[in-house]
């Protein structure tokens, strides 16, 4: 399995009622590419207190990397990507990207 994990740091204007429709067309990829096994979005809640401004994430997994592929190619992905972009904090600067290979 692929763990692929994005936090993003939205500008500080950018509603949170938007976030949640962004989050929201994320869930509806997932009935679009084979190969997803979850997705989980939300706002941090950490006690600790050190997103240094990464308020907001996601995390999908995938069957493996083919599926990954096929997410990162696919249209509705790309267009989610570039509304995320447009309105994180200094624009691509403001998302990081990891994705773990997760042993069963």
């Amino acid at each position: 399995m692929i763990r692929h994990i994005v936090l993003i740091k939205f500008q500080p204007d950018f509603p949170e009622e938007k976030i949640r429709e962004l989050f929201a067309e994320l869930l509806v990829i997932r009935s679009q590419v084979p190969g997803i096994l979850g997705i989980t979005s939300g706002r941090s809640e950490s006690p600790e207190k050190i997103e240094r401004g990464y308020m907001h994430g996601f995390v999908v997994d995938f069957e493996d990397w083919g599926a990954l592929e096929n997410y990162q190619n696919h249209p509705d992905h790309k267009a989610l990507g570039a509304k995320l972009v447009a309105n994180a904090t200094g624009g691509l600067d403001g998302i990081l990207v990891v994705d773990i290979p997760v042993e069963a």
